[in-house]
């Protein structure tokens, strides 16, 4: 309760009621005009100037008055607001964030708040007498209260009524738009009644089965990236723990150099190897050691892995296999681990062959990769295991590559690949030997001559060659033969170098014609020119992008060739345009002659530029000619136009001279569109085909 002893002495004083009642009734008119002027006037700037008023009983002439009756008289005359009143006047304040009940409170440490005399609550400080509070609370008593935290010292400006405050999300938050409710959207849909409970049933199932879900799709969620996590973690130990994951060595014990066909040379290089592994004491008695790597190098298909495996068998060695790119990984130093394990297991079974096929995807050059930043530290653990500090007693590495350019050079030093073998392409004996292995594991005609198919495939590698058979055999299978012919192993042999026939072209009878004489041009050339090569076949059957050819065989692989051969061959180039200019007349030749001029010109400027072929340029070579000065282009020019013009007159002799050989050629191919060598020679002959080709 209130004390009042430090304020005045209650004494006993009569006044007349009449007085009080009109002082008080003053007073209540008085602070009612001052708040609504205030509302009027009031500018938020001038907000700091508000003092509490400062009102005494002995101001107003009621000193002498008793507490007890002035609380009972202000409760009488002085109306009691409600808490939810409205204001009197319209607020101009807004509410922030309350930290107190008003501004004075916050202001002048009001510490909490009670019933005052008017039944309405009111502030205390430490000293204060009731007619303070009936003038405080008759000061704010038509207006809201203004409710706001604590002005801070950063709060320079005044806040102005259209700021806001609130963060950006919030902001968004309060002014989005309501959803609209369930009963909103029958209303919408105007369901009718029967139909409401249905819908509000069919919404809270759909809604029931979405958050279900939604729930197992997070758990299943939940559960794979568990499950992801584990596999990788027990890929990153496995790889750790055992990187390379083929160290099982074979026996190669059905692999010998009997199935080694066509690289005789390779293998009496590769056979001192074998003896060595087989008896080591024979070599090391005179001190010598044994050789630590083997580099076979040639083309795609010339049998480096077989003889690899030859090697591993003949010795009967353990034989382990590697592929250059298995030791490429995206993991940091699992290359080189690789490495370490490989060596590791092959010193341990030792003597044994480690062969490294595609060498050179992991021993090549080393270069600053910014894609394969790590790949040197799997070729230098190679360098090192190859010829380190430990020794590698007894293992033989075996490289196999088809770009020895590529490799580092500190690889291919003695004392890491001693031996460098080269594997070529097979020669015509060789192909012979390797059609022969090959044609005895199928069903063979006894009439097929593997030499004939083996001087008509210059240039083919034992894989290619078994390719060939292969082709040939489905060939006989798909036209339902009991075996492999000779007319199979041509058929696929032409397939591979010219490409399939084309049987759905309709080709008019014109141009078949055209063709007909025009390839029996080249082949009557071929035949009645001395140095040519023989001919092997001739057909009007369009294969590829020609509409016919002649093929020529010749009897053994050419290391060089003669004058007279090359302008041999110039010659039977002519001879299909000439044939077409002969028959058909100058306005009716065709561009069907214009490969045979690119290989006639190409073999003229090879005799000019390079062969020294040529009386007049002498024999100096021209590698780049249109680096020469204009009167050598002009001179080489002139020799090249000389030699062809000379070529096609020669052609143009023979058909002259052997026309109706010509023609007897051009109607055969008609009326049986291909001709082997035998075949042509008869209809030269002037012999009939009816018996050896069936209509």
């Amino acid at each position: 309760m209130f004390s009042l002893s430090t304020c005045f002495q209650p004494q006993q004083m009569i006044v007349p009621l009449s007085q009080l009642i009109n002082a008080l009734h003053s007073l209540k008119n008085s602070a009612t005009a001052s708040v609504q002027a205030l509302h009027k006037d009031f500018i938020p700037e001038h907000s700091s100037y508000l003092k509490e008023p400062s009102v005494s009983l002995r101001d107003l002439g009621l000193s002498e008055i008793r507490v007890s009756q002035l609380d009972e008289l202000v409760s009488r005359l002085l109306p009691i607001p409600g808490p939810e009143e409205p204001p009197a006047v319209p607020s101009i304040w807004r509410s922030s964030h309350v930290s107190s009940d008003s501004f004075f409170h916050n202001k002048h440490g009001f510490s909490h708040r009670r019933l005052g005399i008017f039944g309405s609550p009111i502030f205390h400080r430490q000293y204060h007498s009731p007619l303070n509070e009936a003038c405080s609370e008759l000061q704010f008593l038509p207006v809201w209260i203004q409710s706001r935290g604590f002005k801070t010292l950063k709060s320079r400006t005044r806040r102005t009524e259209s700021e806001v405050y609130t963060p950006a999300f919030i902001k968004g938050l309060l002014q989005r738009e309501t959803a609209p409710s369930l009963d909103d959207l029958q209303t919408q849909k105007h369901l009718p009644e029967d139909q409401q409970d249905a819908f509000k049933k069919g919404f809270a199932d759909g809604f029931m089965w979405s958050q279900a879900f939604t729930q197992r799709t997070q758990a299943l969620l939940k559960r794979t990236r568990i499950i992801l996590l584990v596999f990788l973690l027990l890929g990153i130990y496995g790889l750790s723990r055992n990187p390379f994951l083929s160290v099982d060595p074979t026996q190669m014990k059905n692999v010998t150099f009997e199935h080694v066909k066509g690289a005789e040379e390779a293998k009496n290089e590769l056979q001192d190897v074998v003896d060595f592994l087989k008896n080591p004491a024979k070599f090391t008695v005179l001190g010598g050691k044994l050789p630590k790597g083997i580099l076979l190098v040639g083309p795609p298909g010339t049998g480096k892995t077989l003889l690899a495996r030859a090697v591993a068998g003949e010795a009967d060695v353990p034989f382990y296999y590697a592929s250059g790119s298995e030791f490429d990984e995206m993991f940091v130093g699992v290359g080189a681990s690789r490495v370490r394990n490989l060596f590791k297991e092959a010193k341990a079974n030792a003597p044994c062959v480690i062969f490294i096929d595609e060498l050179d995807s992991v021993g090549g050059k080393r270069i600053e990769s910014p894609m394969h930043p790590y790949s040197r530290q799997t070729i230098n653990q190679l360098l090192a295991e190859m010829d380190g500090f430990k020794p590698n007693e007894g293992v033989i590495v075996i490289g196999a590559t088809n770009f020895a350019e590529a490799l580092d050079t500190a690889l291919v030093r003695p004392g890491r690949f001693d031996m460098q073998v080269t594997v070529p392409r097979p020669d015509v004996k060789g192909r012979t030997e390797i059609l022969n292995w090959y044609l005895s594991k199928i069903k063979m005609d006894p009439a097929v001559e593997a030499e004939i198919i083996a001087r008509g495939t210059v240039g083919f590698t034992g894989a290619e060659l078994e390719n060939l058979v292969n082709q040939a055999a489905l060939k006989a299978a798909m036209d339902e033969k009991e075996m492999v012919t000779m007319k199979d192993l041509e058929f696929a042999k032409d397939k591979i170098l010219m490409g399939p026939e084309r049987k759905s072209v309709d080709i008019d009878k014109k141009n078949k014609t055209i063709t007909a004489y025009h390839e029996s041009g080249h082949a009557i050339v071929a035949y009645y020119t001395k140095d040519a090569m023989p001919i092997n076949k001739a057909t009007i059957m369009p294969r590829g992008p020609t509409l016919g050819h002649v093929s020529m065989l010749p009897e053994n692989d050419r290391w060089s060739e003669t004058r007279a051969q090359l302008l041999a061959q110039m010659d039977v180039s002519m001879g299909g345009r000439v044939a077409e200019e002969l028959i058909f007349g100058d306005d009716n030749i065709t561009t069907g002659a214009s490969s045979d001029f690119d290989g006639a010109t190409k073999i003229a400027k090879m005799m000019v530029t390079r062969f020294g072929m040529s009386d007049k340029l002498g024999v100096m070579t021209y590698g780049d000619v249109t680096k020469q000065s204009p009167e050598t282009q002009a001179a080489i020019e002139q020799e090249v136009r000389a030699l062809l013009k000379d070529s096609y007159e020669r052609a143009k002799n023979i058909l002259k001279t052997y026309n109706k050989e010509h023609k007897k050629l051009a109607d055969a191919l008609l009326a049986y569109e291909t001709l082997n060598a035998k075949e042509i020679q008869m209809v030269l002959e002037g012999k009939s085909l009816d018996q050896q080709i069936p209509q």
